[in-house]
Protein backbone atom coordinates (compact mmCIF):
# COMPACT_ATOMS: atom_id res chain seq x y z
CA UNK A 1 0.00 0.00 0.00
CA UNK A 2 1.33 3.36 -1.06
CA UNK A 3 0.02 6.45 0.99
CA UNK A 4 -0.72 9.31 -0.59
CA UNK A 5 -1.98 13.17 0.74
CA UNK A 6 -3.65 15.83 -1.20
CA UNK A 7 -5.52 19.01 -0.27
CA UNK A 8 -8.41 20.79 -2.44
CA UNK A 9 -9.69 24.18 -1.40
CA UNK A 10 -13.29 24.61 -2.26
CA UNK A 11 -15.63 27.11 -2.12
CA UNK A 12 -19.03 27.82 -0.65
CA UNK A 13 -20.28 26.33 2.79
CA UNK A 14 -20.99 22.96 2.55
CA UNK A 15 -24.24 22.05 4.05
CA UNK A 16 -25.89 18.86 5.48
CA UNK A 17 -26.38 17.29 2.41
CA UNK A 18 -22.88 17.72 1.75
CA UNK A 19 -21.30 16.60 4.92
CA UNK A 20 -23.68 13.65 4.48
CA UNK A 21 -21.86 13.03 0.89
CA UNK A 22 -18.73 13.50 2.40
CA UNK A 23 -19.17 11.09 5.17
CA UNK A 24 -20.03 8.10 2.84
CA UNK A 25 -17.06 8.83 1.28
CA UNK A 26 -14.93 7.13 4.32
CA UNK A 27 -16.57 3.85 2.63
CA UNK A 28 -14.86 4.28 0.00
CA UNK A 29 -11.81 1.23 -0.42
CA UNK A 30 -8.89 3.19 -0.75
CA UNK A 31 -9.88 6.45 1.18
CA UNK A 32 -8.10 6.15 4.51
CA UNK A 33 -8.81 9.13 6.54
CA UNK A 34 -10.66 12.96 5.25
CA UNK A 35 -10.44 15.98 7.49
CA UNK A 36 -12.20 19.19 6.38
CA UNK A 37 -10.39 23.00 7.57
CA UNK A 38 -13.67 25.42 7.78
CA UNK A 39 -11.18 28.49 8.39
CA UNK A 40 -9.11 27.79 5.63
CA UNK A 41 -11.95 26.35 3.26
CA UNK A 42 -9.67 22.97 2.36
CA UNK A 43 -10.40 19.61 2.65
CA UNK A 44 -7.39 17.12 2.81
CA UNK A 45 -7.59 13.38 2.07
CA UNK A 46 -5.52 10.73 2.70
CA UNK A 47 -5.72 7.82 0.45
CA UNK A 48 -4.36 4.70 -1.23
CA UNK A 49 -2.49 5.13 -4.29
CA UNK A 50 -2.80 1.65 -5.67
CA UNK A 51 -6.29 1.64 -5.59
CA UNK A 52 -6.87 5.50 -6.33
CA UNK A 53 -5.64 8.61 -7.87
CA UNK A 54 -5.61 12.38 -7.39
CA UNK A 55 -8.59 13.08 -10.05
CA UNK A 56 -10.46 10.23 -8.93
CA UNK A 57 -10.01 11.59 -5.65
CA UNK A 58 -11.07 15.21 -6.82
CA UNK A 59 -14.21 13.48 -8.78
CA UNK A 60 -15.57 11.62 -5.71
CA UNK A 61 -15.03 15.06 -3.39
CA UNK A 62 -17.34 17.14 -6.32
CA UNK A 63 -19.91 14.10 -6.17
CA UNK A 64 -20.42 14.69 -2.48
CA UNK A 65 -21.42 17.82 -3.52
CA UNK A 66 -18.03 20.06 -2.42
CA UNK A 67 -17.21 22.66 -5.00
CA UNK A 68 -13.59 22.00 -5.94
CA UNK A 69 -11.74 24.84 -6.53
CA UNK A 70 -8.06 23.34 -6.78
CA UNK A 71 -5.72 21.48 -5.84
CA UNK A 72 -3.05 22.82 -3.45
CA UNK A 73 0.25 21.70 -3.47
CA UNK A 74 1.54 20.11 -0.01
CA UNK A 75 5.42 20.36 -1.18
CA UNK A 76 6.14 24.06 -1.60
CA UNK A 77 7.96 25.05 -4.72
CA UNK A 78 11.88 24.93 -4.13
CA UNK A 79 14.07 27.80 -5.04
CA UNK A 80 16.35 27.26 -8.03
CA UNK A 81 19.78 26.95 -7.04
CA UNK A 82 22.52 29.49 -8.39
CA UNK A 83 25.04 27.73 -10.49
CA UNK A 84 28.31 27.78 -8.52
CA UNK A 85 30.50 29.84 -9.86
CA UNK A 86 33.29 28.19 -11.72
CA UNK A 87 36.70 29.43 -11.29
CA UNK A 88 38.71 30.97 -14.10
Amino acid sequence: MTTVDVEFRYEGEPGAAVAQGLAHLKDVYGIRRLSINRAGQTVRVEYDATRLNTPTVAGLLKGAGLAIVEEIALIPEQPVAEAAAQPA
